[in-house]
């Protein structure tokens, strides 16, 4: 996934899908980020917390997020 922002900050990411888990990831040298969320059975909610790590070992909670889904 590529990240890009009004700042100018670009950021690439890895992802992975499995088991109804969705996971983002990018390992950095002084500022590595990761997002692990979980997905419902119906496919309509998907919670997650985003995470940051200043040396890669640390991680502190960045924020939680849910997206729903609302009609089509």
């Amino acid at each position: 996934m590529l990240y890009a922002d009004s700042r100018d900050v670009f950021r690439m990411y890895k992802m992975s899908l499995s088991d109804e888990v969705w996971r983002l990831w990018r390992d950095a040298p002084e500022f590595s980020q990761r997002f692990t969320s979980n997905i419902d059975d119906d496919g309509n909610v998907i919670e997650g917390t985003w995470e940051y790590s200043d040396d890669g070992a640390d991680w502190q909670v960045d924020f939680d997020v849910t997206y729903t889904r609302t009609g089509a």
